[in-house]
């Protein structure tokens, strides 16, 4: 089927609403029923030499890349096109407070290493170009305060992820950027002479077909596997995706009774198997928290991250290996049990853990339970191989994974747009010029703490950083300096 196709242009001041475009806007409307279209023309007012970026996804690359390029490139049309509601991912982040970036890895080295995906590649120019206190800066500067929690979270002092997204949403409004929600970006590809991307546009809640004419895209769509289609038909290869950052559901329920119950530290060894590494763990520090279902807690999420493609090739089975009491070494907690017998001969065991351990009640019944100790058992009548025991379970506790949870509704994947398809220093594909990516529809991922984030903020400035420039040498050229 031949469709006419004309230039898409949107004038600079146009609200952000889903409401189609004003009059002086040029684009062909098309109106399907089962797939037999008619055409409604309208009249084209504009020069040739507009042109256009169209953004697929309005999430935080998208949105931040959108308004770096309209503020190097003001004369530069920019649309924004977003299936659902803008900045839904920020809206939940960080149990609604929007986690916004990491303040304590300004080393873009030690910055890059917490990247399942991505820390080789970004250990180049690509955090030097746009980093967390660059980030921090650009919100600050925009009217939002933030705050830098003991952990390196970074979050906005109102505690509401709403300051985030007001800030965005107000900037692309000021600049001129256009935002048309409710909205798919289907197919993808460019004119004979590779200069302009060809995009059909379909309304969700009507049978309504646009077709598009841009001068750039940038594909933000997240780990939707929209952004993935257009991307191949693009040209470049996808990585299969696989989910990233879920907790872990753990067969023990003994365990799983004690939902609730923290760790501040612990040293988790997840074993792998049948994978190529040096080692056959991956080791990570850090706060877990026990739940109805298992295991979570940034321990448990930087596990699955950096185990992420490993744990869905085994189906998401394993073996955990947990220290509970990672400060002391097993000599010094057997000694520190014997004085305890000693100093307590008469005490139950339930009622009187080692302060040192600083273990909860509920948890240490567990120990016992699994030591085949009854809690009402006298210090006097434990053996000194029990003693043994339990420190070495407290040091050595193996626990079966049977499977994933997800982490709430902060979903991420690894897979996407391989980063060697992708010069990260403008974010601009090495298959089609004038094709950019950012954020989560390339093959990165974070762990947690404001790292995903903070690879949307970067990717998105770098974009449109680009675009903004190639868009204003395009400018000078047509006047011919």
């Amino acid at each position: 089927m031949n469709f006419t196709l004309a230039r898409f242009v949107f004038q600079f001041a146009v609200s952000l609403d889903t409401a189609s475009t004003r009059s002086n806007c040029k684009y062909l409307l098309l109106t399907s029923k089962k797939r037999k279209f008619t055409t409604a023309a309208i009249p084209l007012t504009h020069t040739s030499s507009e042109e256009l970026l169209v953004v697929v996804g309005g999430g935080a690359a998208g949105v931040y890349g959108a308004i770096r390029a309209k503020t190097v490139a003001p004369k530069l049309n920019v649309v924004i096109i977003e299936k659902g509601k803008p900045l839904s991912k920020v809206k939940i982040s960080g149990g609604g407070r929007c986690n916004v970036t990491n303040g304590h890895c300004a080393d873009k080295m030690i910055l890059a290493g917490h990247y399942p995906r991505g820390h080789k590649e970004f250990r180049g120019s690509f955090f030097s170009l746009h980093g967390p206190m660059d980030t921090m800066s650009w919100f600050s500067d925009h009217g939002v305060e933030l705050k830098t929690e003991d952990d390196g979270r970074v979050f906005p002092v109102s505690d509401s992820s709403s300051s985030v997204i007001d800030c965005l949403l107000t900037e692309a409004k000021h600049r001129g950027v256009v935002l048309q929600t409710g909205k798919v970006v289907t197919t993808a590809s460019s004119d004979n002479a590779g200069r302009k991307f060809l995009l059909k546009v379909e309304k969700r809640t009507m049978n309504l077909v646009e077709c598009i004419e841009a001068d750039y895209l940038l594909i933000a769509s997240g780990s939707s596997q929209q952004g993935h289609r257009l991307a191949a038909q693009l040209g470049h290869s996808i990585v299969d995706p696989v989910p990233s950052l879920f907790t872990f559901k753990i067969a023990d329920s003994q365990l799983t009774e004690l939902s609730g119950v923290s760790f501040p530290k612990v040293v988790a060894k997840l074993k792998l198997e049948n994978v190529q590494r040096s080692s056959p763990y991956l080791t990570q520090v850090g706060p877990m928290l026990v739940t109805h279902w298992g295991l979570s807690g940034p321990v448990i999420l930087r596990l699955s991250a950096w185990g992420a493609r490993y744990l869905f090739s085994s189906c998401y089975k394993g073996m955990l290996t947990v220290d509970f009491v990672p400060d002391l070494h097993i000599e010094d907690m057997q000694s520190i049990l014997s004085q305890h017998k000693i100093r307590f001969a008469k005490q139950k065991v339930l009622n009187s853990c080692p302060p040192e351990f600083c273990l909860v009640k509920r948890f240490w019944k567990y120990i016992l339970g699994r030591e085949g100790l009854s809690g009402d058992t006298l210090w006097a009548s434990v053996s000194n191989n029990s003693l043994i025991s339990i420190a070495r379970l407290l040091k050595h506790c193996t626990l079966e994974v049977a499977g994933k949870g997800q982490f709430k509704d902060e979903f991420v994947t690894a897979g996407g747009v391989p980063l060697s398809e992708i010069s990260l220093n403008t974010m601009e594909s090495k298959i089609h010029p004038r094709l950019f990516f950012a954020g989560e529809v390339l093959n990165v991922d974070g762990v947690t703490g404001g790292f995903n984030f903070q690879n949307a903020w970067s990717g998105g400035y770098i974009a449109g950083t680009s675009i903004g420039k190639l868009s204003n040498d395009a400018t000078l050229k047509n006047r011919g300096f």
